[in-house]
């Protein structure tokens, strides 16, 4: 699941996409209405790639939680976040069924489902092929020893060693007291 470039803005509601960068502001476009925006240093950002829930082991990423959200809705919306909380646990807890259930708020539990609900109706659920299906179908290539030769020269040649190379002395400039 490729959540790249998604975040969450606390005190918006919904899911952004990131635009573009400048150097006082970031530009985020709304997924649901495509509407575009900056946000400053003030407000907090939280990109969906890095969060994580809380289990009694290790943290699951959030990518692997929609994962098996997809592959157990065959592709498809899954509960409401408006329903009862109740339900939401419960449904969680077929996912993930050692989820830390102190540690993990009722609030938390109805982000989790209305961001997957959202990126599912803009068609942003992406599963990405894992790595080791691509080595699978992809042959490795093969590298004669005559590449390999010709590759280790051309590095050594272009690496220079630079000595005698002596940091400046800063100079410390004395407060006067008085």
């Amino acid at each position: 699941m490729d959540l790249k470039d998604i975040i969450s803005i606390s005190g918006k509601s919904g899911l952004f996409s990131v635009v573009g960068k400048s150097k006082n502001n970031v530009i985020v476009e709304s997924i649901t209405d495509k509407k575009r925006f900056p946000i400053f240093n003030s407000n907090k950002i939280s990109a969906l790639s890095d969060i994580s829930v809380y289990t009694y082991e290790e943290e699951v990423l959030l990518s692997d939680i929609y994962r098996k959200i997809y592959k157990s809705n065959d592709g498809k919306a899954t509960i409401s976040h408006q329903e009862d909380i109740l339900k939401l646990r419960k449904k969680l807890e077929e996912l993930v069924p050692n989820y830390d259930k102190e540690q993990v708020y009722n609030s938390d539990i109805k982000k989790l489902f209305q961001w997957y609900n959202i990126l599912h109706e803009t068609k942003k659920l992406k599963l990405k092929a894992k790595v080791e299906d691509k080595e699978k179908k992809e042959p490795k290539k093969k590298i004669s020893k005559i590449e390999l030769k010709t590759k280790t020269k051309s590095t050594k040649q272009n690496t220079k060693v630079t000595t005698n190379q002596v940091p400046k002395k800063t100079q410390r400039t004395q407060r006067k007291s008085g």
